[in-house]
């Protein structure tokens, strides 16, 4: 099996349009640059409902090894009659490390982006009808 995910940074949207346009921009995302991050699985360990998936997350053009706790979270049958697995990942990683080191300093004092990003990821994986 493998695993490859693509994300469009266009489609950041936290709500607020201002923020939306700061993020998608060269300061942090830089879009128009880098339209796509990515992550590519490169392995998986553990046992029973939790696992450690590992692969290579790419942020505007920089690759750096990433470990997602996963939990797998059962398996249903859908209303279509197809089956379905659920997983949950989590991993935390330093944005400065990607190349997103925009900051402003607060007037009270500290910084107002944390370096801290916490990924999470819900996901259903489908099996594909015998055939």
């Amino acid at each position: 099996a493998s695993l490859h995910a693509t994300v469009k940074t266009a489609s950041f949207d936290s709500g607020d349009a201002n923020r939306d346009g700061h993020v998608r921009g060269p300061d942090f995302f830089d879009v128009e640059q880098f339209p796509d991050m990515t992550f590519r699985a490169t392995g998986i360990r553990g046992e029973g409902e939790d696992y450690v998936l590992t692969g290579e997350l790419t942020i505007r053009g920089v690759t750096k090894p990433v470990e997602l706790e996963v939990e797998y979270t059962g398996v249903a049958v859908d209303p279509f009659g197809a089956t379905r697995a659920g997983f949950s990942a989590e991993a935390d990683i330093s944005r400065k490390e990607f190349g997103l080191t925009w900051n402003a300093a607060l007037e009270a004092g500290g910084l107002l982006v944390s370096d801290k990003v916490k990924i999470n990821v819900e996901a259903a994986m489908v099996k594909q009808a015998d055939t």
